[in-house]
């Protein structure tokens, strides 16, 4: 296991301190809520993860109730379970288990997670780190009990550990490791880089790591945190973290979009359509859909910012 941390400009970059280039920089932003929105549904056009995102995110949506879908590994080294509402991400390494996420409860961890991941020939005393994406219970709640019965580590973000020590939630982990922006984690024949993308808590970490479908690789992201802040100054926030997190997966060539609220993003969709024995994985949207995934989500939280300014301003 090795860590690696980031240069100084990675971190202004992530807290949108450095100017960024491209067309989200430079692009006239539409004036009024309603431009933004609908310049979000022209992005989505018809494709249908996008519809389902620009859904999500619009004001006074409700998810639709779902049954919590069977575990499936979606890829060669990555396995999902799911109680609905959320999902814990297992990326399965030569050395062990990274889990990123951990459900809501102890409860879940052991009624759901152990024998879930069992169920799909993943030993989850295997489990090495457990991630939490952000400091909310239904990511966190299931890691005290993995971190007692296996003796996993858990990692969060520094902002989001004092939030739970601020907080003092049932089921919090004890603290253990703080997770840098940038920072690398190495087990086994896998790396993780994760990012922190900070607005829907301060402190939300979204990974990029590597994957594979039937023995080809690609490069996955996983949006640890998706539906916006109450505060309108936390939406600026997380605007700035989304165009920075854009950028940085056309670095590393992201051509595949995961969540841990699988309603948001057709997640548990694309799970049953993949179960079912779709020709092509459908987790594998492409370089040009991924970026156009962030391109739907920053048109949206403009929008969403200019809703605030709009019922501030009568």
């Amino acid at each position: 296991m090795s860590f690696v941390h980031p240069s100084r400009r990675a971190l202004l970059l992530a807290g949108g301190l450095v100017p960024l280039a491209g067309r989200e920089a430079s692009a006239t932003a539409p004036k009024s809520a309603k431009e933004h929105y609908d310049h979000a549904a022209r992005l989505a056009g018809d494709d249908p993860i996008l519809r389902n995102l620009v859904r999500a995110l619009t004001p006074g949506g409700t998810p639709r109730p779902v049954q919590p879908p069977e575990p499936l590994k979606i890829f060669d080294n990555v396995a999902v379970v799911s109680i609905g509402t959320v999902s814990a991400t297992a990326l399965l390494t030569s050395e062990g288990v990274i889990l990123i996420d951990a459900l809501g409860s102890p409860d879940d961890a052991e009624k759901v997670i152990v024998p879930q991941l069992r169920s799909l020939g993943v030993d989850p005393s295997k489990i090495k780190y457990v991630v939490c994406a952000h400091g909310h219970s239904d990511h966190f709640g299931g890691a005290r009990y993995l971190a007692g019965r296996y003796k996993a580590r858990v990692m969060m973000s520094p902002a989001d550990w004092d939030l739970l020590a601020t907080d003092s939630p049932p089921d919090a982990p004890v603290r253990d490791l703080d997770i840098a922006d940038g920072q690398r984690l190495t087990l086994g024949d896998t790396t993780i880089t994760f990012h922190h993308t900070p607005g829907h808590t301060s402190g939300t970490i979204s990974p990029i790591f590597p994957v594979r479908w039937k023995g080809r690789r690609h490069t996955a992201m996983l949006l640890g945190g998706l539906n916006p802040p109450r505060a309108t100054a936390d939406k600026r926030v997380q605007l700035s973290s989304t165009l920075a997190f854009a950028a940085r997966m056309r670095r590393a060539g992201v051509d595949v979009e995961l969540n841990n609220h699988g309603q948001a993003d057709q997640g548990l969709v694309r799970m049953e359509e993949l179960r079912a024995g779709a020709a092509k994985n459908p987790f594998v949207i492409g370089r040009g859909r991924a970026q156009r995934f962030m391109d739907v989500m920053a048109a949206m939280l403009r929008g969403r910012i200019a809703t605030d300014q709009e019922a501030a301003a009568k």
